[in-house]
């Protein structure tokens, strides 16, 4: 999320140890911040004052997820530190365009789903494969988003904050997180486990619980039924 573009700030330049700690160049006196490198080692934590929620939607869909396909868009700001929610129909579109966001791709999108009568989130990041700079980072870029997806779940739950309070059985629903990328080893289907277990991890308190799956997620039903919605995948990354 916001620690990508620090990321790539790092790796442009070489850091000597004093650097590091102290947060400035060799040679210079302009301080550079260290948060942003302590954000790549240290634990994820969520700040619910720096989440900004789009509905887009009536007030009956907003507590009500069986009115409409549920999806989630999140963006995050390095400019103010902020993240931007839409819950909608559809992947929010208009918050991913610019060329910073077309270049950077660190944003999260999930939809819940219901398959033979079981909820279900299911969360998709990009981890490489538009361009060069995201294969060359794609490592740290799947360590990254890893790291923070607590921090994605929970603002999630916080977001949609009247869904959870009118079902708060969605709270045990298992989250399935795809990987997607060009290389291999980094694109990958994981299941977290309870929706609860899974944002609890923020702060570093705990270790989401992670199991790395080799089959498919549950299919839906090949008939007309009423079990299973929606029918088809809201999020594009998904058919692919």
């Amino acid at each position: 999320m916001g620690t990508l573009a620090a990321a790539a700030s790092v790796f442009q330049t070489k850091l000597e140890t004093s650097s590091f700690l102290h947060g400035t160049r060799r040679g210079t006196k302009k301080k550079q911040p260290i948060v942003p490198i302590a954000r790549l080692i240290g634990p994820a934590i969520f700040e619910e004052s720096k989440l900004k929620v789009l509905f887009l939607g009536d007030d009956e869909e907003e507590t009500n997820p069986r009115k409409l396909p549920r999806t989630y868009t999140l963006t995050h700001s390095d400019i103010t530190s902020k993240l931007t929610l839409a819950i909608s129909h559809t992947v929010n579109n208009s918050q991913l365009q610019g060329w910073y966001n077309r270049f950077q791709r660190d944003e999260v999108v999930a939809e819940w789903k219901k398959i033979k009568g079981k909820m279900s989130l299911h969360v998709h990041c990009h981890i490489s494969g538009d361009h060069l700079w995201l294969n060359l980072c794609a490592g740290l870029r799947y360590y990254i988003f890893s790291k923070e997806l607590p921090v994605v779940l929970k603002a999630f739950a916080c977001g949609d904050e009247k869904l959870f309070n009118s079902y708060p059985e969605l709270q045990d629903s298992l989250v399935w997180v795809y990987f997607h990328s060009n290389i291999s080893r980094f694109h990958k289907m994981e299941c977290w486990g309870p929706l609860k277990g899974s944002w609890a991890a923020c702060g570093g308190l705990i270790e989401p619980h992670r199991e790395k799956k080799t089959s498919l997620t549950p299919q839906i039903c090949v008939e007309k039924c009423t079990c299973c919605f929606p029918g088809m995948s809201q999020i594009h990354w998904a058919q692919n």
